[in-house]
């Protein structure tokens, strides 16, 4: 077992990139980081290395998403309607049901050794969660938790009208976590009723600028993401601008 942690997290921003692409790229990091942990399991702990963390930003073209846990009726084209919108479909490793991915949106993907931070899973949700709550407090907005839900919400309250902002799903092996979560800034809600967002039939889905009427930097908003995922995960971002695809 390592006594030491690696608290910096190297961030990459992939940009606009395809699903299959960046599902590709954040799987060989994650890979890459499972294969290291292997290989320390079998050395005294002085000779292990410590384990690299990551977080990836990017957005996507039009596509949704279905967890291992999920059910293909909540999926409401068929393959010829997905073709004339200009829709993919992906059947992925994470937990969860179908969730849509489109311009517009930051999504994030931390790809990080738990054993870096914590080994708690119910706790590194929270903990993205707490990133998103954080960073709608700057714009004025009261975000929050559903209880037995993950993502977060506004109108969370009893007797509001809740509305899903941010959806979350991990999948994580040897306590090393990969994709993570879909914020929605500027994107087009209409895609959402092409599907049961997340499964939940009863509850809304809104957008950072539904909420405050205009349309919203992206780039501000991620630069805000960083500053409170550094706080709440207590690490340093670093950049390395020659780090490529």
């Amino acid at each position: 077992m390592k006594t030491k942690q690696n608290r910096e997290v190297e961030f990459r921003h992939l940009g606009n990139i395809d699903y299959q692409e960046a599902w590709d790229y954040q799987s060989r990091l994650f890979e890459g980081i499972v294969e290291q942990k292997r290989t320390n399991y079998a050395l005294p702990a002085e000779e292990q290395r410590l384990c690299p963390n990551y977080l990836l930003f990017c957005s996507h073209p039009h596509v949704f998403t279905l967890g291992k846990t999920g059910s293909l009726q909540h999926l409401l084209l068929n393959e010829q309607q997905m073709r004339e919108k200009g829709i993919s479909f992906y059947k992925i490793n994470r937990g969860g049901d179908i969730t849509y991915h489109g311009p517009g949106q930051i999504v994030g993907y931390p790809i990080l050794d738990l054993d870096n931070f914590f080994t708690d899973i119910g706790r590194y949700i929270r903990s993205i969660e707490e990133v998103i709550i954080r960073t709608l407090a700057e714009y004025g907005l009261d975000a929050g938790r559903i209880e037995g839900l993950t993502g977060v919400w506004l109108g969370y309250k009893p007797g509001e009208v809740p509305r899903k902002i941010c959806a979350i799903g991990v999948r994580t092996s040897r306590w090393v976590t990969m994709h993570g979560f879909a914020f929605n800034i500027n994107t087009d809600l209409q895609y959402f009723n092409y599907i049961v967002p997340c499964g939940i039939s009863d509850k809304a889905v809104t957008s950072l600028a539904k909420e405050l009427g205009h349309e919203v930097n992206i780039q501000e908003v991620e630069e805000k993401l960083k500053r409170h995922f550094e706080a709440v995960f207590e690490c340093r971002l670093f950049e390395k601008h020659t780090a490529t695809r």
